[in-house]
């Protein structure tokens, strides 16, 4: 072949390999800003996670108008983390207690983090925080330097604390900061109380680790909560189950079932706060038809009494008009003022969310 028509081939190649590649970016940016913080966020969790406690902090803070950043006055954290308490908007997080060390003493908290993911699993827990654009990562390496944290060899490694260190920093540290890692291109934080499985935690999110099957459908239909409650649904399944009843609570909630109708277990199950502080349930199914036959079932369930939590659903929520599409059932729920539905109801036993 001639040398310049070779060349100019191989120009082409290389133009045409580069073009693919900024169309897979540019596919990939379109796709990702289509979704929702929590949506990326679970595809970033664990692999093995069975429970998830979602906190949009940023937007919390949105909605009780709370302006802060990682330099804000403690007396102004405190006064967010109260106002956020009695609005049931931080039953959700794992660093709510220590909140107030991690912004005074790390250079990251609750009160200027995007949101946190709190995933659990038969092997372990790790929380994600999305820290915001402008973040002093500098800073945040020097304060856990200084706290005793030893440096990993890599950047994306683990920063061994472990108990000794937390010992010094103080009682109202959680154990869930004992070990931690930065992934700066990202702008995420993640911490754990056991090293293996923080290391895991990152790979899962950044390397070549797994993720999260099966949650999808009731994740999508949770929007853009403020806070969430999100299990799989062999852990739902016993986290709420009725069997967490007494005995007599248990017959009580038996009857309601048979006078209900026919109720399927579910693959997922979601509890969610959303902007305006409305609540919504929701529930996938195998089938669209099990998603039709329980939205009549729950719906009945969830209007009724309330067996082992005392008193009626309607004493703490009103329901609003229960749907099912394809596969998942939500429940739309319009907390009692006063109540404290997402901190009361994300434990059983709940008769609603029963298997």
């Amino acid at each position: 072949m001639n040398p310049d028509r070779l060349r100019k081939t191989g120009i082409l190649l290389v133009v045409a390999a580069l073009l693919a590649g900024v169309a897979v970016v540019g596919l990939r940016w379109w796709s990702d800003r289509d979704r929702t913080d929590l949506q990326r966020a679970i595809d970033l969790a664990p692999g093995d996670g069975e429970r998830f406690s979602w906190t949009d902090w940023g937007a919390v803070r949105a909605e009780l108008g709370a302006d802060l950043d990682a330099d804000s006055p403690s007396t102004q954290v405190t006064d967010f983390l109260d106002a956020a308490y009695s609005a049931d908007l931080s039953s959700t997080s794992a660093l709510l207690e220590s909140a107030q060390v991690l912004h005074v003493q790390f250079g990251f908290s609750p009160a200027s983090a995007d949101w946190e993911l709190f995933s659990q699993s038969a092997a372990g827990a790790v929380v994600m925080l999305h820290l915001p654009e402008g973040t002093d990562w500098d800073r945040i390496r020097s304060r856990i330097t200084n706290l005793g944290y030893t440096e990993p060899a890599e950047t994306d490694g683990v920063w061994e604390g472990g108990s000794d260190v937390l010992a010094r920093i103080g009682s109202s540290i959680t154990p869930e900061v004992g070990y931690i890692a930065l992934d700066e291109e990202d702008s995420l934080v993640f911490t754990s109380d056991t090293r293996d499985y923080l290391a895991e935690a990152v790979d899962d999110a950044i390397g070549d680790g797994s993720s999260i099957a099966g949650l999808q459908d009731v994740v999508d239909a949770s929007g853009s909560p403020l806070s969430a409650a999100i299990y799989t649904g062999d852990l739902a399944c016993g986290a709420l189950a009725m069997g967490q009843a007494d005995p007599d609570d248990q017959a009580q909630g038996e009857q309601l079932v048979r006078e209900a109708g026919k109720v399927n277990a579910y693959t997922a199950f979601a509890m969610s706060v959303q902007p305006g502080l409305d609540l919504r349930v929701a529930l996938s199914f195998e089938t669209d038809e099990q998603a039709r036959t329980n939205a009549d079932s729950r719906a009945i369930l969830a209007a009724g009494p309330a067996p082992g939590q005392g008193g009626a659903f309607s004493d703490r929520f009103s329901l609003g008009p229960v749907e099912a599409d394809g596969r998942v059932v939500t429940l739309p729920l319009e907390p009692v003022e006063g109540s404290y539905v997402i901190s009361d109801l994300s434990n059983g036993p709940v008769l609603f969310a029963t298997c």
